[in-house]
């Protein structure tokens, strides 16, 4: 008689997609213990909360600053910087390498060898300079009105920003490299769930408004939608340049989706 064979492994749950998005995503001491298609399918699509997380702690840095009696400036500042810290950079490093990319007006391939060079060139130093200091005006804009609407503008930003990385991770979006965290990531997410993903993210940020009356509830789901809607916009343009995304590329994506909420929500 043959043997039985072993019962298949299970498959991953919701705290292997919470490992993979905050042991990816963030510097927070967590173990990645699996590293497959099915986990990272997870992973981005738990990448909002991973962003709830970011976006509370910087935005109740500056919020406690604020309320010790340092200015928004102060306030705005230290809360961009607490992202930065959380992601070693990475983010706003691959917003530089795909601005000196898409820069260049080089082939993909070649484009893809400048975006891989560990140095930045003139493009991404200029894109970096505005990106942050577009930021930090906005988030201090927002400061300048009390310390919820800036913790609430902190929170909507990193959400945002990171459901961006949900929808470029959907089914049909292909990897520029095969190896790297884009490659891992690519096409993992069925379109529905992302598209399920970004309209939760929406309604969240629109209904967490709502506390602060009406217009703040459609001022924060306008927010969310320009945000996904302008990293849609970038990963299109990317895609036709590089022919699919890399790690660089999900960075731009959310710094330009983070940085286009917050400024949504400065205005007016």
């Amino acid at each position: 008689m043959p043997p039985t064979p072993p019962p298949p492994a299970p498959g991953p749950g919701l705290g292997d997609a919470l490992r993979f998005a905050f042991g990816t995503l963030t510097v927070l001491p967590v173990t990645v213990r699996r590293w497959d298609r099915q986990t990272a399918r997870g992973g981005m699509l738990c990448s909002p909360v991973a962003g709830l997380v970011v976006g509370l702690a910087a935005g109740g840095l500056g919020a406690l600053l604020l309320v010790l009696g340092g200015g928004p400036l102060l306030a705005a500042v230290a809360t961009a910087a607490v992202p930065a810290v959380l992601t070693r950079g990475l983010h706003l490093d691959g917003l530089a390498d795909t601005a000196d990319g898409l820069g260049s007006a080089k082939p993909a391939d070649e484009a893809l060898r400048i975006m891989k060079r560990s140095d930045i060139g003139p493009f991404g130093v200029v894109t970096l300079l505005f990106a942050l200091l577009a930021q930090v005006a906005a988030l201090a804009e927002r400061f300048a009105q009390g310390w919820a609407h800036g913790l609430f503008a902190a929170a909507v930003a990193a959400v945002a920003a990171r459901c961006a990385l949900t929808l470029a991770s959907r089914t049909g979006v292909p990897a520029a490299r095969p190896e790297g965290l884009g490659a891992a990531v690519a096409g993992t997410v069925p379109r529905g769930l992302a598209v399920l993903a970004g309209a939760v993210v929406v309604a969240g940020c629109a209904a967490v408004g709502g506390a602060f009356g009406p217009y703040e509830a459609l001022r924060a789901g306008l927010a969310a939608v320009l945000a996904l809607g302008v990293a849609e916009l970038l990963l299109r343009h990317c895609r036709r340049r590089f022919g699919g995304v890399t790690g660089d590329v999900f960075g731009a994506l959310a710094e330009s989706a983070g940085l286009t909420a917050v400024v949504v929500l400065a205005l007016g």
